[in-house]
């Protein structure tokens, strides 16, 4: 340990950190896609009728049973032949994260929904409101913040599972660190630093999730 070198990590670190700029930006609006779909997608998943319940389930079903590498693949590679033009690194990441990521925020929502006593629903339909002004004003408040610990877990393995985007060339964080490792010839520097910056940030999300979940169970 003595010979470790800190002065390559010092002399990069502006390079690497433009890799872990865009790891936050495509967890972001992964994330962010991703609650919105799966809310959506929950909804569908709720229908009443079957044939829409039975697509939603189908969707969650499929997207929970290939791996996330598999998916970005597919979207890079599939689509723009389908589309008869590249959609580039970028943008067939952020919908391949999104589309995975719908599945799993989706079944996420729909056991915080599904934890609210029915009898909430129906009270608010007998006051006057639609199912959907109940679902809004008094079950999705509730829920959400049942939520909130699990939601803040997936997104952490979400935050994880961006080191993947190197198939698609894209210049995350994990790849800026392998490309100095390279360059530097000093592996055991650059990926040290690589485990404790993904701890430093997984432990502080951790962190949150407790804080979060302490303060419901109060």
């Amino acid at each position: 340990m003595g010979h470790l070198d800190v002065n390559v990590i010092l002399r990069n670190l502006p390079y690497l950190w433009e890799g872990l700029q865009l790891s936050f930006l495509l967890a972001a609006i992964a994330i962010a896609g991703g609650i919105f779909f799966g809310l959506i997608m929950a909804l569908l998943r709720m229908s009443s009728i079957r044939p829409v319940a039975w697509i939603a389930l189908g969707y969650v079903n499929f997207f929970r049973s290939v791996p996330l590498i598999l998916v970005i693949f597919w979207i890079y590679f599939l689509v723009p032949l389908l589309l008869g033009h590249a959609t580039g690194p970028f943008l067939s990441a952020v919908v391949a994260f999104t589309m995975f990521e719908t599945a799993y925020y989706c079944e996420i929502i729909r056991a915080g929904v599904q934890s609210t006593p029915k009898g909430q629903i129906s009270a608010g339909v007998a006051s006057g409101m639609t199912w959907l002004q109940a679902m809004r004003h008094i079950v999705m408040p509730q829920a959400f913040r049942k939520m909130r610990p699990i939601l803040l877990t997936q997104s952490i393995i979400l935050f994880q599972d961006t080191s993947l985007v190197y198939v698609v060339t894209l210049r995350d964080f994990m790849t800026s660190v392998s490309t100095v490792a390279s360059q530097e010839l000093r592996m055991v520097e650059l990926y040290l630093f690589a485990g404790a910056a993904y701890f430093a940030i997984c432990f502080a999300g951790s962190r949150l999730i407790n804080r979060l979940d302490g303060g419901f169970r109060r």
